[in-house]
């Protein structure tokens, strides 16, 4: 009996490791050559789509994953890549407002604030990827976010029918991201789990044209 348990618990050790692993293979497979670091080689894009998180970190220090995707941006941007910019991120209380948050900050980098679209229901990557088609009207993307989030996105993006390519903000250290990174392993998990269960967006609105 007490072999039979150490199997059965061997067994459910296994499953979610296995799970966690091949999600994370799925996904890096499918987006592999769809992600660019630099503003020469990345095909351009009417929109970029960029994907909001929080200004400061708990302890109200920066978050450098917001600046660096700001700065990833204002490249694309100025490099004439991208002529419009579709912010998609949490606007779930009235004190906290992601796509504002980050339109002040491209304007006062120099973006005009004509050129600035906000997806105020970006709760997920899911909403964001979604809503930037059925909303937005947008076939096809620019996304703005750390690699492995434009690799998520990617995925997502595609299995909706949004054809996407990915900008990659620059990462943090592997020391300082960790627990970023440990999540992000699960929330690939998800994306396999929301697409078979087909789980939609919490709004979709009136529809918006990006021109």
């Amino acid at each position: 009996m007490r072999r039979k348990l150490v199997r059965i618990g061997f067994v459910l050790f296994l499953i979610p490791l296995a799970a966690l692993f091949i999600a994370n293979h799925l996904i890096n497979s499918f987006a592999e050559g769809k992600t660019y670091t630099n503003t020469s080689q990345i095909p351009k894009n009417k929109v970029g789509v960029l994907l909001g998180t929080s200004k400061k970190i708990k302890g109200g220090q920066s978050n450098p994953y917001y600046a660096n995707r700001i700065e990833a941006t204002v490249a694309l941007y100025n490099g004439r890549k991208i002529d419009f910019i579709l912010v998609s991120g949490d606007n779930g209380t009235i004190y906290y407002n992601e796509p504002m948050t980050m339109k002040n900050d491209l304007v006062d980098k120099g973006i005009p604030a004509e050129r600035i679209f906000l997806d105020y229901a970006g709760f997920r990557t899911l909403d964001s990827m979604v809503r930037a088609k059925e909303v937005f009207g947008l076939a096809e993307v620019t996304i703005i976010s750390q690699k492995f989030h434009n690799e998520r996105a990617i995925y997502i993006a595609e299995k909706k029918g949004l054809k996407a390519i990915g900008f990659n903000a620059a990462d943090i250290s592997l020391e300082s991201g960790l627990r970023v990174q440990l999540r992000e392993y699960f929330a690939r998990v998800k994306v396999f789990l929301d697409l078979a269960l087909k789980v939609q967006p919490r709004f979709y609105g009136d529809k918006q044209r990006i021109d």
